[in-house]
């Protein structure tokens, strides 16, 4: 069964878009594919059981039952009667909700269907994007939304996919030697058909994060050039290899983690941490927060959490991990202080619950911190700084606190002192992200704290820049000249 899953943001109140949609024969006035529409034997269009038919603007013919309406849900349930394509058994099911302030509401378009052999991914495809993508750009238009520009233009018809065993051509960034963002080189790399436990996914955005430097770079000796960079990506299913039954063609995903090779447009990898998609997260979204996120949920639930009332310093306060920290503790309880590196990266930070920003450029963020704490210190410091900060923060910590260290941004730690932390009967913690989020039990269920925060709107994902999969130079060089803020995203 392939299932097609998509959902966006309209900017305008739930009663006018379930308003505007709810007209079963009014997608003539507003879908820019469909030409003209009528309900059959003169039924109301909001009658269980009507039926239209309508031409497409190419002159195909459809016809289309609605199947249940739900005026308090705000959601619809249709099927498909007739059509030239073999959407076999499809039945789709439109529902909005309202997004937490009430003057903007979630969409979701959700469908399942069985496709001929080799069919799926293009069936797939031309669902996702003729059908609801552009139905989703007509409607935001209609109620004076600005529409952002495809990354790619709408599939014109179908096509066979590749048979079994076959490689799908594709491009990705690869780099040719370690070194500085100009070894990052845009080639061909095709993607194998997948193998037993294997999923192959056409791709939709990619995450760019720090550990993609030091893999760059050779501080961590991750990947052997030439070899693809990249830990994190979102996209669509192709197809599953021989004992993968939790993943099937069609099923929006992403993953966050090794097997290194995230920048390309179709990637072929372990299905063993690759996790389905809420319907209300889009993959860009998902790209951009899905390994930060997990990063940010261990680092807080299982390696130091933190209670009511606790002081705590996040270093790096705006940046794409530590902007998720501030929100997480704050709604928790926790005192948050951050440190940031520019007057605005402050307000950025103040706006995502931390309630102390300290300028580095402008003042001594050790004396700071603990004028603001009243000579305490903090129970917690969160450093992805690197280089003397770890050493500096003994200075800041109060009695029995906790540094955790699991960045280096600035550079390499220097070496420590550990008998230093005996003052202060201290810890120290340098957590490896995948003895954390390395089995798919670890990922489920980290991923399904981040899914309900991001949901609940306790978390907000800020994408702070956007940049072409074939511009990852780019990205990386104002990544590296701490010129980013949130979180970085190559769209594909």
């Amino acid at each position: 069964m392939v299932k097609v899953r998509r959902a966006t943001v309209i900017d305008a109140p739930i009663a006018e878009v379930w308003r505007f949609l709810r007209d079963f024969n009014a997608h003539q006035a507003w879908h820019p594919a469909v030409a003209e529409s009528r309900i059959e034997g003169g039924l109301a269009p909001d009658q269980v059981g009507a039926v239209r038919r309508f031409r497409l603007q190419d002159g195909a013919t459809l016809r289309e039952q609605l199947l249940s309406l739900d005026d308090r849900a705000h959601r619809f349930t249709y099927c498909i009667l007739d059509a030239p394509l073999p959407l076999i058994g499809y039945v789709a099911t439109l529902e909005l909700n309202r997004v937490t302030d009430g003057e903007r509401t979630l969409w979701r378009w959700n469908s399942e269907f069985r496709a001929p052999p080799g069919q799926a991914e293009a069936l797939t495809r031309l669902v996702a994007e003729q059908i609801y993508e552009a139905g989703f750009d007509a409607v935001k238009r209609h109620f004076g939304q600005a529409v952002a520009q495809r990354g790619r233009p709408l599939a014109p018809a179908i096509q066979q996919a590749p048979a079994s065993g076959t490689d799908i051509a594709g491009q990705g960034i690869v780099l040719r030697r370690h070194g500085g963002p100009e070894e990052l080189v845009w080639q061909a790399v095709p993607a194998p058909s997948p193998g037993a436990g294997e999923v192959r996914i056409r791709q939709s955005a990619v995450g760019v994060n720090y550990i993609d430097v030091y893999c760059r770079t050779g501080y961590f000796p991750l990947v052997e050039p030439p070899a693809v960079l990249g830990m994190e990506a979102a996209g669509v299913v192709l197809d599953v290899g021989p004992g993968v039954t939790d993943l099937a063609p069609g099923d929006r995903v992403a993953y966050a983690g090794p097997p290194v090779g995230a920048y390309v447009e179709v990637r072929t990898l372990p299905a063993e941490l690759v996790v389905p998609l809420p319907a209300f997260l889009d993959e860009v979204t998902a790209a951009a927060v899905l390994l930060k996120g997990l990063t940010a949920d261990f680092l807080l639930h299982r390696l130091q959490p933190v209670a009511e009332g606790d002081w705590i310093l996040v270093q790096a306060a705006a940046g794409g991990v530590g902007s998720l920290l501030c929100q997480w503790a704050s709604q928790q309880g926790a005192r948050v202080i951050g440190t940031v590196g520019s007057a605005e990266k402050a307000r950025l930070a103040r706006a995502r619950g931390c309630a102390a920003p300290i300028v580095t450029a402008d003042e001594d963020w050790v004396a700071r911190v603990l004028e603001i704490t009243g000579g305490e210190g903090v129970s917690c410091i969160f450093d992805a700084i690197g280089r003397d900060s770890v050493a500096r923060g003994l200075q800041a910590l109060a009695p029995r606190g906790h540094i955790v260290s699991y960045g280096q941004a600035a550079g390499p730690l220097e070496p420590l002192d550990l008998a230093a932390f005996a003052s202060k009967s201290a810890q120290v913690s340098r957590p490896n992200y995948g003895h954390y989020a390395g089995t798919r039990a670890q990922v489920t269920a980290g991923s399904q704290r981040l899914f309900r925060a991001l949901e609940r709107g306790i978390l907000t994902v800020e994408i702070g820049q956007r940049f072409p999969l074939h511009d990852a130079a780019e990205a990386h060089r104002r990544l590296e000249a701490r010129q980013t803020t949130g979180s970085t995203v190559l769209v594909v």
